[in-house]
C-alpha cells in the first residue's frame, strides 16, 4: 500500500479489489503507481496488451493493493478525521467505481463484526461510540449519543430506509434550501404533518449496530451487465452527534412547522378568494374591478398576519436548535458517508476480455444514462467547491441537491473520494474511466 498524508480539504485515493478465480485465469491488468518527489501524490497507471498505457495525473493521495483490508483503509482515511468531528466539523467520504468494483463492501462491508473487514461507516460509529463514552463520564451535562440517517437517492426521490423505504420529495423551498419531505400526515386540530428524512437516536452501539443492519437490508438493488446485485440508487448515510436536547429542539421545529401548514394554507385561500371576487373577466378576455364587490383587504391582512406569526414560531424553533448546537462542542459533528450507484459505462468491444460482452436492457442503459448524469454533476459540484467558486451548481441534479447542506459544514473537515476499481482483464475499459473520473476531481483538488 502506498499512502500519503490526507491534508488536503478534499482528497483522492484508489482501490484495487482482488481479482475472483475466475477472472484470475485471464489474469489482471498492469498497474503502478509513483510518488511524487515530495511524496506529497501519487500518479496512476495502468496498461494491457496492445494498448497504449495510460497515465494518470499526480493527484492521488494513496493507492490501497487488494492485499489492504477495510481497517487499513480506515486507519488512514477516517480515522485521523475524528477529532475533527470531535470539534464539530463534518467529514464527507464518497465511493466512486463502476458496478462490482467494491464500493459496497468498503463503504458497508458485509462482515459486521470482523473489525479488519466491516465497512467505514460502521467502524467510525464505533470509534465516535468509544469517544463520546470518555465525554459522557467526564460530564454531567446531556448525554452524547448518535443519530444515524440512512436514506437512498433515485432520479428525483428519496427513500427513506429508516421508515420502511418510505419515498420522499426532493424540492427547493422558497428561501432556495433543499428539503427531502414524506408523506403529509394528518394530525389532530387539522394540523398536517410533513416529516422530514428520518434520523434514528442512538445510545449505545450494539442498539446502532441491530438498527443499521435492518435498515440496510431495505436496499434497492438490481442486476447490472456487471453485477448481480448492484446498487441502482445512491445510498447515504449519515452518523452525527446528538444529545436530548437537540433531539426534542429539531422536534419542535417540525411541530412548528406542521401548525404552520394549514395556516399558510388559509392565508393563500383567503387571499385568492378575495382576489377572485373582486375582478371580472371582461368580452375582450381582460380583467377589470367589480363594480358588485368590494375586495376584504381587511380580511387577507388578518389571514397574512396569522401566518407570518406561525412562522415566526417556526424561526425561533430553528434559533433554538442552533443554540443547542452551539451549547457543546461536540453537537453536531458528524460523518457523511455517501455509497454512489454504480458509474455504468457503455463496453469497448475493443476491450480485451475473456468473457463475451454483455448486452444491455434498455432499462438498464437508461437508469445508467440518469446515474452518470448524477456522478458529472458531483464532480462539477466538488470542482467548483473546493477551487472556492461563488457560484456552485448544487441544482445540477437530485443528487447535488441532496448534498448541498453538507457541503459547507465540511469546511473544517476533510473529505475524501475513494475511487474503487478492478484489476479484471474484462473490466479494464470501466476501471480505466473511473481512473480518469478520479483523476479529473484530483486536479480540482492539488
Amino acid at each position: 500500500m502506498a499512502q500519503n498524508k490526507l491534508d488536503e480539504q478534499f482528497n483522492v485515493v484508489l482501490r484495487w479489489r482482488p481479482l475472483t478465480n475466475d477472472e484470475a485465469v485471464a489474469g489482471p491488468i498492469t498497474y503502478g503507481s509513483t510518488q511524487t518527489q515530495d511524496a506529497l501524490f501519487q500518479a496512476v497507471s495502468i496498461s494491457v496488451p496492445d494498448k497504449r498505457p495510460w497515465i494518470s495525473a499526480s493527484v492521488f493521495k494513496g493507492a490501497f493493493e487488494p492485499v489492504d483490508d477495510n481497517q487499513a483503509l480506515f486507519d488512514h482515511i477516517v480515522a485521523p478525521a475524528l477529532p475533527k468531528v470531535l470539534d464539530g466539523a463534518s467529514c464527507n467520504y464518497f465511493a466512486y467505481g463502476h458496478s462490482g468494483s467494491g464500493k459496497t463492501h468498503t463503504m458497508f462491508g458485509y462482515d459486521y463484526d470482523s473489525p479488519d473487514e466491516m465497512g467505514l461507516c460502521l467502524a467510525a460509529a464505533r470509534k465516535l461510540f468509544e469517544s463520546l463514552s470518555k465525554f459522557n463520564k467526564e460530564s454531567s451535562e446531556h448525554k452524547l449519543g448518535v443519530g444515524f440517517s440512512l436514506f437512498e437517492v433515485r432520479q428525483k426521490s428519496a427513500f427513506d430506509l429508516l421508515n420502511g423505504r418510505t419515498p420522499c420529495h426532493i424540492a427547493e423551498d422558497h428561501y432556495g434550501e433543499t428539503r427531502i419531505r414524506g408523506p403529509t400526515e394528518m394530525l389532530e386540530d387539522g394540523k398536517l404533518r410533513v416529516q422530514p428524512i428520518s434520523q434514528r437516536s442512538c445510545w449505545t452501539y450494539d442498539f446502532f449496530k441491530a438498527e443499521m443492519q435492518t435498515s440496510l437490508g431495505l436496499r434497492s438493488v438490481g442486476s447490472s451487465s456487471v453485477h448481480d446485485q448492484s446498487s441502482r440508487t445512491h445510498t447515504i448515510f449519515k452518523l452525527e452527534v446528538i444529545n436530548a436536547a437537540l433531539v426534542e429542539a429539531r422536534q419542535a421545529v417540525i411541530d412548528r412547522e406542521s401548525e404552520l401548514v394549514p395556516v399558510g394554507e388559509r392565508a393563500t385561500d383567503v387571499t385568492v378568494e378575495e382576489q377572485t371576487k373582486g375582478f371580472i373577466r371582461t368580452p375582450d378576455g381582460g380583467y377589470v374591478s367589480n363594480p358588485d364587490y368590494t375586495i376584504n383587504q381587511a380580511r387577507i391582512d388578518a389571514a397574512v398576519a396569522e401566518k407570518e406569526n406561525f412562522e415566526a414560531r417556526v424561526r425561533k424553533a430553528e434559533k433554538h436548535v442552533a443554540k443547542v448546537l452551539n451549547s457543546s462542542q461536540p453537537l453536531g459533528g458528524a460523518f457523511l458517508f455517501v455509497d454512489l450507484a454504480g458509474a455504468e459505462y457503455q463496453q469497448d468491444k475493443s476491450s480485451p476480455s475473456s468473457h463475451p460482452l454483455f448486452e444491455q436492457t434498455p432499462q438498464e442503459r437508461q437508469e445508467g444514462r440518469q446515474i452518470n448524469t448524477d456522478l458529472l454533476a458531483l464532480k462539477g459540484v466538488i470542482r467548483a467547491y473546493v477551487s472556492n467558486q461563488s457560484r456552485i451548481p448544487f441544482r445540477s441534479s437530485p443528487l447535488t441537491m441532496v448534498l448541498q447542506e453538507y457541503f459547507p459544514d465540511s469546511r473544517n473537515g476533510t473529505s475524501a473520494m475513494i475511487v474503487t476499481v478492478s484489476p479484471a482483464m474484462d473490466q479494464y475499459a470501466a476501471t480505466l474511466n473511473s481512473l480518469k473520473f478520479g483523476s479529473q476531481v484530483g486536479i480540482a483538488c492539488v
